[in-house]
């Protein structure tokens, strides 16, 4: 699943355990109690995506662009998981 434009998509509840997403754009994705345990996520570009309730267990966010407006599941921190918070 290397570079998929997933722009818009709803992917809530979606089991994507151990999903090789790497590059993928993700902008504006529902992707809301999503299983990404383990999913490699680098350079997916999650910018007003919402992952609120998404288990990101293990996931790999390194170099993962977000804004502002992206959710996160509660007391998650993109910023520690690797991921890189854009000027917007």
């Amino acid at each position: 699943m290397r570079e998929l434009n997933l722009t818009g998509a709803n992917l809530e509840g979606a089991n994507l355990y151990m999903a090789n997403l790497t590059g993928a754009n993700l902008t504006g994705a529902n992707l809301m109690y999503a299983n990404l345990e383990g999913a490699n996520l680098t350079g997916a570009n999650l910018t007003g995506a919402d992952l609120t309730g998404a288990d990101l267990l293990g996931a790999n966010l390194e170099k993962a662009p977000y804004g502002n407006d992206t959710q996160w599941p509660e007391g998650f921190d993109p910023i520690e998981a690797g991921a890189l918070l854009q000027n917007e």
